[in-house]
């Protein structure tokens, strides 16, 4: 079973108030946006690399840290590989619409309808590295902050602003105003995203949901709809990859200063 389907059946922790697997945890531990209020290891393990990180900060912290049974630590575990440590934490701190577009030139990663918790953390996880501003996704309909996304994530949910909203399109509309060029990533898109003249611009990057792709209204919405041009016999990527590119793409374009010029049909 998989670990997002055992959170499911479970009962899943919402944001992300249980953190799994070594990494998420120990930036858990070193971000300090939030309270973590215990560490539980598994008993028998070396420690040393991250694990000893793990112990380091958390003695620094005060956190307690309490070892167990290897059948206990996967019993009170909500993925399937959570590495011998599980935490306990406050919610993760969650911000306002806003704030995601700041600061300047924002790059906001949107998930329409993205469901699966896994690609959730992928794309924060790719988002954080590529210098994005924040993440948005939907209260409802869309992939809860579970132990299965915060591992996905390797950590980057606990540095990455993170704002849920009631509905992707007023988000995307209050975003425009704020400024912000939204690019919606489709494969059907009239637009190609490489050199594309809006990402070196303030943008929202909106990937839709697994199997669908962006709604009707948030293509209708959006300033261009683009596509990652494929040349392979597998005509799609999943949610989780396709944002990777984009964000990359934004982060490149930045980085050599590309001169603004359209998109490539």
């Amino acid at each position: 079973m998989s670990g997002a389907l055992r959170g499911a059946r479970r009962g899943a922790v919402a944001l992300l108030e249980q953190v799994e697997g070594r990494r998420p945890v120990l930036e858990a531990l070193r971000a300090g946006r939030r309270r973590v209020l215990s560490v539980t290891v598994q008993e028998g393990l070396a420690p040393r690399g991250t694990l000893d990180d793990i112990l380091a900060a958390a003695s620094a912290a005060r956190v307690p840290v309490q070892e167990v049974a290897a059948e206990r630590l996967s019993a009170m575990a909500r993925t399937d590989a959570p590495q011998g440590v599980v935490a306990r934490c406050d919610p993760l701190p969650l911000v306002q619409l806003d704030d995601v577009a700041v600061p300047a030139p924002a790059l906001v990663a949107v998930l329409d309808g993205v469901t699966d918790p896994r690609n959730l953390g992928a794309v924060a996880r790719s988002a954080e590295a590529a210098g994005a501003t924040g993440l948005v996704a939907s209260r409802h309909g869309g992939s809860p902050l579970t132990a299965a996304a915060g591992k996905a994530a390797a950590g980057a949910l606990e540095h990455l602003p993170v704002a849920l909203v009631a509905g992707i399109p007023a988000a995307l509309r209050r975003l425009k105003a704020l400024g912000l060029w939204v690019v919606a990533l489709d494969a059907a898109g009239p637009d190609q995203i490489f050199g594309h003249h809006l990402l070196g611009e303030p943008v929202a990057l909106v990937v839709g949901a697994e199997g669908r792709g962006a709604g009707r209204l948030v293509k209708e919405l959006a300033d261009s709809v683009t596509k990652i041009p494929l040349t392979g016999r597998i005509g799609s990527l999943n949610a989780a990859a396709a944002m990777s590119i984009a964000v990359f793409e934004v982060r490149r374009v930045r980085l050599v200063g590309e001169g603004p010029f359209s998109g490539l049909k």
